[in-house]
């Protein structure tokens, strides 16, 4: 055969090249080789005391945060449910009952 890996999304084996992308005929997937290698890699994100957080993991904040736009700040302890983790300065994506939807930095919380 080719040589060509198969399709990512359809796993179709009728792949072909053009330039730098890699296309699938059946479902017009495009991608390149070195994508899908990187999209595997999983984020690690580690709280302050250095354990690992996943996503739907609880945490609670550790010092006062002030909230931008807000005129109250988030205080310690604040509980947080059901973490989701980004890429990004800001990694954890939440949200806080009061506060609403926010991020927060992995640094300033810790895993309950």
């Amino acid at each position: 055969m080719s040589g060509l890996p198969n399709c990512p999304k359809c796993k179709s084996e009728y792949t072909y090249e053009d330039g730098d992308l890699l296309i699938c005929p059946e479902c017009s997937y495009e991608w390149t080789v070195g994508a899908e290698a990187e999209k595997d890699q999983e984020i690690v994100v580690k709280d302050a005391n250095g354990n690992v957080l996943h996503d739907g993991d609880s945490v609670s904040v550790i010092k006062d945060l002030k909230v931008k736009g807000s005129s109250s700040a988030l205080k310690m302890g604040t509980k947080v449910k059901n973490i989701r983790l980004v890429e990004g300065d800001h990694n954890i994506d939440c949200y806080i009952d009061g506060f609403g939807a926010m991020k927060l930095k992995s640094e300033f919380v810790k895993k309950i």
